[in-house]
């Protein structure tokens, strides 16, 4: 009996062990199936755009107007922040 429970302990390991394994090969099964349809849609973003070059003129300006809109945000976050400041200062 002595000689069974370690073969059955050994073999409970192995089969956490292969169990485990699966588990995480169907993780990255599932990483690199979300990966290759990422990576379609930038082929197809990317044939859509050289075949219509207007779509690439509407994207970059698209963008030129996120980034103006993003830092006058950040700007007027830093005045928030002065402002809140100054309001604490003159609290104490």
């Amino acid at each position: 009996m002595a000689r069974s429970e370690p073969q059955d302990r050994n073999y409970d390991n192995m089969v956490k062990m292969v169990e485990d394994l699966n588990r995480d090969l169907e993780k990255l099964l599932e990483e690199m199936e979300k990966m290759t349809v990422q990576a379609t849609w930038m082929a197809y973003d990317m044939v859509v755009m050289r075949t219509n070059p207007d779509l690439a003129n509407s994207m970059r300006r698209l963008e030129d107007a996120f980034l103006n809109c993003k830092e006058e945000m950040e700007k007027k976050w830093q005045e928030v922040l002065r402002e809140s400041k100054g309001e604490e200062q003159k609290k104490e």
